[in-house]
């Protein structure tokens, strides 16, 4: 066996910068359940916990488009004599490859391109391979950021390729150990979970798998029912799926409900009309299993083409800690979860494969290797050779669980005009697997390393942007008490206060922000809380009219406050890389419908709108089709063009 790094050369649409704006809304990006009647008081219990109230402290990475660049992506390689593995080391460890040698046999949908869209929690994400979710139900804000890469040497000889990362919103310290020892027909990823903290936090992980699609590929899991949430909103208990995507016409997911004996070794498999695939086993505490498919549906069919070139489709079958995705677990204060999974080559034959699904199941439950041992003393084994840098967000949550365990004093806080004490006596574990050096701190924590040591943060000028944010109880005392305060500290201080709901405090802050030296961030931060808005994001956006997501949101206020015409006049005067993004161009066209301006709505309905950032969901292209050709008078109303056609849903 053997670890080394690589570079893959590959079409890729670079990220671009991130939005300087805080996220100040809630996540809003699932299907919340209205009807829970179908679920146990245990799965209803964990369907109400666990939500955040905003992505924050993350921004939101919006800045790509649609333009492929051949670019070299910077790898890590694990093989052995059978397998060989490749992981991308700056887009959150995603393995992107797992080719069996013997037959040749890609396990894994191998996108050829890297084309970020707008489907995970920070907006970005790509399709392909295997994705590791932490944080939140949705794709991990990690997913298009990288992560810390070392080789580590087991006592016995056989090196591992250890990834970790400190995931921010929920303070936690993840790591895989991942291996193939030689002669092993699979590859091993053995999952860590530490919650460092001395409070209970809610966990969510999903290993999210990208295998091809097929006319005959089909899912296989253990078990006869499975829970389906609806566009409805109702969680229902049905049969499981035969497994063939053929099977619907929509977009859809299902989560196997996996029961005794097959929940010690939950496993699925992905087979094509061979009977051969890929098979993902773990251990018992990753319960969940999942299949998601596109759906045969013009929508479904056009999200697969927007995410991968045509003949390149794919479906998803997944592995979680809870049994559905919506789900959140409550995990211990100082308590680390860990788990094995195992992926590797299924071999049967066509009748057996896409026979009767019962006797199919039972023949891959007999043919499974066995699951290899792990020796949790692994874990904390130190890097013996850094083969990747990743974030500096771990090295200055340790520098300041370092500084609070020497006695920072507390002050109080009022909160709902009761004073409450956040203790800063912060206890910092000992995991030398995982260090968090200060070779790793930049940029982005330059200003928070500077409140951290000197007290306070010094102001840049009004005009520049914002580069990050902290909201933890332990950061906002911090900004509580920075002295002296300035309009950049007060402007973080109205975040950390807005993302704890204190709503009135957050606004007071920003108030006080642009009184001490006019700013257009907290003039906006004041439009989103309902202050004025289009008078507020029209001067913010003066201030910096190159900015994007202020120009965007000051379009939908004024749209919002039935003045199509002014948003018009506003959309004319933009800077011209501003004028023709696809967003704009969606907002202008709308704007000139609701306006009564029908030839200018033609030429950019006739020549086409591309948002590089349409969300998965949204129904803004087919809205404005339809409206635009109600408006006309149009008889009948023409079908809705494939361009435009993203339903995931029943057309309504």
């Amino acid at each position: 066996m053997k670890i080394s790094l690589n570079e893959l050369s590959m079409p890729v649409a670079p990220l671009g910068p991130e939005s300087p704006l805080p996220p100040l809304a809630g996540p809003g990006l699932v299907t919340i359940p209205v009807d829970l009647s179908a679920a146990d008081p245990q799965m209803a219990r964990n369907l109400a916990y666990g939500r955040p109230a905003t992505l924050l402290p993350y921004t939101v990475q919006d800045g790509y488009s649609r333009n492929l660049v051949d670019t070299r992506v910077r790898t890590a390689v694990v093989e052995n004599e059978i397998l060989r593995a490749e992981f991308l080391l700056d887009y959150g460890g995603r393995m992107w490859s797992l080719r069996h040698k013997p037959s040749g046999r890609e396990l894994l949908h191998r996108n050829p391109i890297l084309q970020p869209a707008n489907l995970a929690l920070r907006n970005a994400w790509f399709a392909g391979g295997v994705e590791w979710n932490l944080g939140t139900t949705g794709h991990t804000p990690m997913t298009c950021a990288p992560l810390h890469a070392a080789r580590v040497m087991r006592p016995d000889g056989v090196p591992m390729l250890r990834l970790w990362e400190f995931e921010r919103m929920r303070e936690l310290v993840y790591q895989l150990d991942i291996y193939a020892p030689a002669g092993s027909p699979v590859l091993v990823v053995h999952v860590s979970i530490t919650n460092p903290n001395e409070h209970e936090v809610p966990i969510y992980w999903w290993s999210n798998i990208a295998v091809p699609s097929r006319d005959r590929t089909r899912v296989l899991a253990p078990a006869s029912e499975a829970w389906h949430l609806a566009s409805d909103g109702i969680l229902r208990r049905v049969p499981a799926p035969e497994g063939y995507e053929t099977e619907f016409e929509h977009a859809a997911d299902y989560f196997y409900d996996i029961v005794s004996p097959f929940d010690e070794r939950p496993w699925i498999a992905a087979v094509d009309e061979s009977g051969a695939g890929l098979v993902q086993t773990s251990t018992s505490r990753l319960r969940g299993r999942k299949l998601f498919v596109w759906g045969k549906h013009t929508g479904g069919q056009r999200w697969q083409e927007w995410l991968s070139p045509p003949g390149h489709s794919y479906l998803e079958i997944q592995a979680g800690l809870a049994r559905t995705q919506l789900e959140h677990l409550p995990m211990p204060a100082g308590e680390r979860w860990t788990w094995l999974e195992t992926y590797g080559l299924l071999e049967t034959t066509p009748a057996v494969a896409h026979g009767e699904y019962e006797l199919a199941c039972a023949h891959i439950e007999e043919s499974l290797s066995p699951m290899p041992d792990f020796d949790l003393a692994w874990v904390d084994l130190p890097p013996t050779e850094r083969l990747h840098r990743g974030s500096g967000w771990g090295a200055l949550e340790h520098r300041f669980r370092s500084a609070a365990g020497g006695g920072i004093t507390p002050k109080l806080l009022i909160e709902n005009d009761a004073p409450t004490s956040f203790s800063m006596s912060i206890p910092t574990p000992h995991m030398p697997g995982t260090p968090f050096d200060d070779d790793t701190l930049g940029r982005d924590q330059v200003s928070w390393l500077t409140l951290l040591e000197a007290g306070t943060m010094p102001a840049p000028a009004p005009r520049l942007a914002p580069s990050s944010y902290q909201v933890s109880p332990r950061w906002r005392q911090l900004l509580e008490q920075a002295s002296p305060q300035n309009w950049f500290t007060l402007l973080h201080l109205g975040v950390a206060r807005w993302h704890a709901a204190d709503r009135d405090a957050a606004v007071e802050a920003w108030h006080q922000s642009h009184g001490a030296s006019p700013n257009p961030w907290a003039l906006r931060n004041l439009a989103f809380a309902g202050d004025d808005q289009v008078e507020r994001l029209r001067t913010a956006h003066a201030m910096v009219p190159g900015v994007r997501a202020i120009a965007v949101e000051t379009i939908q206020a004024m749209l919002a406050a039935g003045k199509p015409a002014e948003a018009l006049g506003f959309i004319d005067r933009l800077v011209l890389n501003l004028r023709s993004n696809g967003r704009i161009r969606l907002l202008e066209c709308r704007a000139a419908i609701d306006a009564g301006r029908l030839d200018r709505a033609a030429r950019i309905v006739d020549t086409g709108i591309v948002v590089d950032d349409l969300r998965e969901g949204e129904d803004a292209l087919d809205d404005l089709w339809f409206r635009y050709h109600t408006q006309r008078g149009s008889t009948p109303v023409p079908q809705l063009p494939c361009l435009y056609d993203f339903r995931t849903g029943a057309p309504q």
